[in-house]
C-alpha cells in the first residue's frame, strides 16, 4: 500500500471528504457546504486524495464531480483489517 494513502488518511478533513463521498458522488461545491475550509484548501485535499488514488473525478461541463475509487478503498480496508487481525479467529483462520 502506498505511503500516499496513509498521508491522505492522516487528515480529518480528508477523512470527512471520503465519508461524504461514501454516501454519493458530489461536486466540490456540495462538499464545501459540509466543511468549514477555504476552497484553496479543499483543492489541496482533493489533490492529495487523487494522488493516493482514493477518489476519482469526472467533469460535466464546468462542474467536477468526485467519487470514491472503490477498488482502492476496499484494498485499504482489507489491508487494515488484516493488519489488526479483524475478521480472523484467534488462531489466524
Amino acid at each position: 500500500m502506498s505511503e500516499n494513502i496513509f498521508k491522505a488518511l492522516s487528515d480529518p478533513n480528508r477523512r470527512e471528504i471520503l465519508r461524504l463521498l461514501g454516501k454519493k458522488t458530489m461536486s466540490a461545491g456540495e462538499i464545501s457546504t459540509h466543511l468549514s475550509i477555504a476552497k484553496s484548501t479543499l483543492s489541496s485535499h482533493f489533490n492529495m486524495l487523487k494522488k493516493a488514488d482514493l477518489i476519482r473525478e469526472e467533469r460535466d461541463g464546468t462542474t467536477i464531480y468526485y467519487s470514491l475509487n472503490l477498488s482502492v478503498v476496499e484494498e485499504v480496508m482489507a489491508t487494515m483489517m488484516g493488519l489488526f487481525n479483524i475478521g480472523q479467529s484467534q488462531d489466524g483462520k
